[in-house]
């Protein structure tokens, strides 16, 4: 279990400066909407032990520099239980939030609705859900942190409806809180860290490393840009492959640069966005997240050169989607030998993930800029790729299919495969010559012959 500090403890590891929002209306209501027997009593027992008013402390704080609006919860208020006053003060601070355009911190730690009021505290949910769905709306970004416990409605508004995801160790985060779980239920599924495995969190911090990653993502993430993130430069070969069968070799050998390379040249900072929030993680195939190049945040979505699982391609949707939404560039690194193909892949519904990523890129409204560095495996390469935006290096290839594959169903021996290769026309300067991409060598930029979609 992981320590449960007072709301505006933990609110000071945060911020230095957090000035308190005013509570909305009159707060006043003998026993609560229901008049529950003893309610009030209840209410004047947590308000003298916690010195809170309410379940939720709400206000305005910087955090590593970057201004936001927090919202933070007081679990020894009741079980930092959602009612209807807590509700009025999360729709106020949401709409001062929109109103100064600054983004919002859900500090979470609940047990749930209060019992109490019955329904009418049970429907704050969809008041807190319409706020977050405003302030996405609005171009605003949602980082929450979940503490001990979240559980609930409060993981399913507050929590899992965030943009980011950040969880302390050791705190219990899942619908089902302790005492409405099953009896037989495994309590490690309801962990932080089971969370983050199933991509549903994108990352475990220490309470100590809180405010510096906090911080991060805030700055990244408020810092939109309308120009296109730049063709990063090529790591590998220089020269251009002789054979088609030569760019597929170079592009398939162990000692190619691949995507971590990349990535770490091309970014000053970055912050991982993991998980496709549908139970799913693809760390091997595909890494997504945010970056500072050149002073300016953009998203990057890069494959590792293994074969791409459905949950990297809806992560990476994710991120694409995320950054349109917020007015941040894209890069995209291309380097698959296709979509994974196995069985398991398929009841994981590769195909409509697939369809979700090129639906993402087609209707992406900020640049996406791709560049491949090493295999383009098909489909499944070609879903990452930007129509008209794409660029290739010296060790990267571009095919329909696998040359052993199209000589398999041609039914060509294998020592065909070479042949077969140079046929498809995959090599950089191909698709260069083809429109359907340009090359990236150096310090020079290839137009080719441009896009040729009709």
């Amino acid at each position: 279990m992981a320590e449960r500090l007072p709301a505006r403890a933990f609110l000071a590891l945060l911020t230095d400066d957090f000035t308190e929002l005013p509570p909305p209306g009159d707060e006043s209501e003998p026993d609560g909407p229901l008049g529950w027997p003893g309610h009030d009593a209840s209410l004047a027992r947590a308000a003298a032990r916690t010195g809170e008013e309410e379940s939720v402390v709400c206000g305005t704080g910087s955090v590593a520099g970057t201004r936001a609006v927090l919202l933070a919860f007081e679990f020894g208020f009741l079980g930092g239980s959602l009612g209807r006053r807590a509700g009025d003060r999360l729709v106020a601070a949401y709409t001062y939030a929109r109103e100064h355009r600054l983004p919002v911190v859900p500090l979470v730690a609940t047990g749930g609705s209060r019992m109490q009021e019955g329904m009418l505290a049970l429907t704050q949910l969809h008041r807190v859900a319409r706020q977050s769905a405003l302030t996405r709306r609005a171009g605003l970004t949602q980082v929450a942190v979940l503490r001990d416990p979240t559980t609930g409605g409060g993981w399913a508004t507050l929590g899992a409806g965030a943009d980011v995801v950040l969880v302390l160790p050791g705190a219990q985060v899942g619908f089902a809180g302790s005492r409405v779980r099953p009896a037989d239920a495994d309590p490690a599924a309801y962990t932080a860290e089971a969370q983050v495995a199933a991509g549903s969190a994108d990352a475990v911090v220490p309470p100590g490393e809180l405010r510096a990653a906090l911080g991060r993502w805030l700055r990244l993430l408020t810092a939109p840009s309308e120009a296109p993130a730049p063709v990063p430069e090529p790591l590998g070969a220089t020269d251009l492959p002789v054979t088609g069968w030569d760019a597929v070799l170079r592009a398939r050998a162990p000692g190619r640069p691949r995507a971590g390379a990349y990535l770490d040249a091309y970014f000053t900072d970055r912050v991982a966005l993991s998980g496709d929030r549908s139970g799913g993680t693809d760390p091997d195939g595909m890494l997504c997240g945010f970056g500072e190049h050149a002073g300016r945040t953009v998203a990057y979505a890069a494959q590792t050169g293994t074969a791409t699982r459905p949950a990297g391609y809806r992560t990476a949707a994710r991120l694409i989607r995320l950054a349109d939404r917020l007015g941040i560039p894209v890069l995209t690194l291309v380097d698959t030998p296709g979509a994974a193909g196995d069985a398991e892949a398929e009841r994981q519904g590769a195909g409509p993930a697939i369809a979700d990523l090129f639906a993402a890129v087609a209707s992406a409204r900020v640049p996406v800029t791709t560049l491949v560095i090493g295999e383009g495996g098909s489909g499944g390469a070609l879903a990452l790729a930007a129509p008209g935006s794409t660029w290739v290096t010296p060790d990267g290839y571009f095919s329909v299919i696998a040359p052993e594959l199209a000589a398999a169903i041609l039914k060509r021996p294998p020592r065909e495969v070479a042949r077969t290769a140079s046929q498809l026309r995959l090599r950089p300067q191909d698709l260069a010559e083809l429109g359907v991409a340009r090359l990236r060598t150096g310090e020079q930029l290839f137009p080719g012959t441009g896009d040729r979609r009709s």
